[in-house]
């Protein structure tokens, strides 16, 4: 099958590899531009489109797809489907249009739920007990096209990073089933009820609230690892913990109630593991309070 990918983070790799394993014709890559990167802040190419330079692959990375020539260019390679994954860039109506199978996606939850920008995080802040990838036909809605195929993993303990590649590696063998044999998998209507959406991650939600609890604040920790990072502050130092575990023992909201760090959080407490101070690497908590001591009683935000 003759296929235009378009994708940008790692998240779009598995997909991208398991169509060129199973061995479709992989007409272009449309990437977004490179952004600046590193201390540097020279331009790096997205994933995607390392990848696919490695594969031989035509790369294009246009800023949009909304002019005439970028639209006449993707018309031309006269594909018989677009696979999307994570691309970042809104694909307008007659762009949908072009492939004579349209374009699909592979999006990262059970449809409808966790329509839009961070389906993942906004599973684990939920405490969704499962989720999954959707491979579904787009269309000028937000996440609304009809469905061909859906796979279901538990969200359990898993944090950002590894729930979602989890989601790619399973969406990326979906994709392939469904491009072996688009027969078996006729589009179906997303159900009317069970909508939500996934607004894009803000930095500020990173910021613990131990007022809410061990149970929510450990959410936060895996929604955010290893980025932005879930953090609290300590003499107006970022403390980001990317590990902890939930103790039934009460304690003062934010207070520090004994030197391992755990946190009160009311009618439970959070026992950071894993962390990460300001310009550092991560590391176990054990190394950090060897250097670095935060008094039992103190009261943290």
């Amino acid at each position: 099958m003759k296929i235009i990918f378009m994708g940008t983070p790692d998240f779009a790799l598995p997909p991208l590899n398991a169509l060129v394993k199973a061995g479709h014709d992989i007409l272009a890559v449309y990437s977004q531009p490179p952004r600046p990167a590193g201390r540097g802040k020279a331009p790096r190419p997205s994933p995607v489109e390392q990848r696919a330079r490695a594969l031989h692959i035509e790369v294009r990375t246009p800023e949009s797809l909304k002019s005439a020539e970028v639209q006449k260019a993707f018309s031309a390679l006269n594909a018989d489907v677009a696979v999307v994954a994570a691309y970042g860039l809104i694909l307008p109506a007659n762009i949908l249009a072009m492939p004579k199978m349209g374009c699909l996606n592979v999006h990262g939850s059970l449809l409808p739920r966790w329509r839009g920008a961070a389906p993942v995080q906004r599973a684990i802040l939920a405490g969704d007990e499962e989720t999954g990838v959707t491979i579904m036909r787009m269309e000028r809605g937000l996440d609304t096209g009809p469905m061909l195929k859906i796979g279901k993993t538990p969200t359990a303990d898993k944090n950002a990073a590894i729930l979602s590649d989890e989601i790619a590696e399973l969406g990326a063998k979906l994709m392939v089933e469904v491009l072996n044999a688009p027969s078996d998998y006729p589009p179906q209507p997303q159900p009317e009820e069970g909508i939500t959406y996934a607004a894009k991650i803000e930095k500020a939600e990173a910021l613990l609230d131990f007022s809410k609890g061990a149970v929510q604040a450990e959410r936060q920790i895996r929604a955010f690892a290893p980025k932005p990072g879930a953090f609290f502050l300590y003499k107006e130092e970022r403390i980001r913990i990317l590990e902890a575990q939930i103790s039934p023992q009460a304690g003062a909201i934010g207070k520090v109630l004994n030197d391992s760090l755990l946190i009160g959080c009311g009618t439970d407490s959070l026992q950071p593991v894993v962390v990460q101070r300001a310009g550092r690497n991560q590391m176990k908590l054990a190394d950090m309070l060897r250097g670095f001591t935060i008094d039992v009683g103190t009261t943290l935000s």
